[in-house]
């Protein structure tokens, strides 16, 4: 195939793909899209300052769904299981931004920038409030936040999209993931295909969940998402999490 200027174009081909990940565990279950609760953890998206009501980026719903992802939260905390809190961080001269906010962002949107406060995560997720190293996180890294919980930046709208998300939940043998935040349209939608193309588990707690409607819930339900409510997936936690410990003292 020849290009306008009369150079050769060669065709893409992709290759064998090896997925890598391919787990012989009954625990993992991963001959069916059924979650396993014993394997999981909690995303949270974008829940941050600026998205709160009166603040830069408004999105609605998001100060009504805060409880819910504390409950949850706290269950994940109390049963010492992986939490991941991913995050936008804008450069004000929006050199990471994407190409639709960008210009925004360069002349004054004022949203999610480097070094403000906007871009810390809502302090009603946590009894203690931490401060996001934004450094470290615009770097690639994750942010610790305890043994079992981490803030990462993401760079576009999914969680996996260059960051090392995949690299924690798999190296703590997770094959779930509790998915909530802000919004569903965007990050929330693009992070579930992205873990669902992983071939992770995935349950979206609805009431934890920003901006969702009837026929979006359909839709990934179609590609093997679960959606439960706040309630249903803390009782299945709470009973996975005391399985565990009944095997641990039975020594299996």
């Amino acid at each position: 195939m020849i290009g306008q200027e009369g150079e050769e174009i060669k065709p893409f081909r992709r290759g064998p793909v090896d997925i890598g990940f391919r787990i012989v565990d009954n625990e993992w279950n991963m001959d069916s899209s059924e979650p396993v609760f014993a394997r999981s953890a909690l995303l949270t998206i974008d829940i941050q300052n600026d998205v709160l009501a009166g603040k830069p980026l408004p999105v609605t719903g998001v100060a009504a769904i805060l409880p819910r992802v504390r409950l949850l939260l706290d269950v994940f905390r109390d049963a010492a299981w992986p939490v991941i809190h991913v995050v936008r961080i804008y450069l004000r001269d929006g050199g990471n931004v994407e190409p639709c906010r960008r210009e925004a962002v360069r002349t004054g949107g004022g949203y999610l920038l480097a070094g403000g406060e906007g871009v810390q995560i809502a302090s009603e997720l946590f009894a203690v409030p931490p401060v996001l190293d934004q450094e470290l996180l615009l770097s690639g890294a994750a942010q610790r936040f305890g043994e079992n919980e981490w803030a990462m930046y993401k760079p576009r709208w999914g969680a996996f999209f260059a960051t090392p998300l995949e690299d924690i939940l798999r190296g703590r043998r997770v094959s779930t993931l509790v998915v909530t935040g802000c919004h569903f349209p965007h990050c929330v939608r693009t992070s579930i295909y992205e873990a669902s193309e992983r071939d992770f588990h995935v349950v979206l707690v609805k009431d934890a969940v920003s901006g969702w409607t009837g026929p979006g819930l359909e839709e990934i339900e179609g590609i093997g998402v679960r959606i439960l409510t706040a309630a249903e997936v803390v009782e299945r936690i709470r009973t996975a999490a005391e399985g565990k410990t009944m095997r641990r003292k039975n020594g299996s």
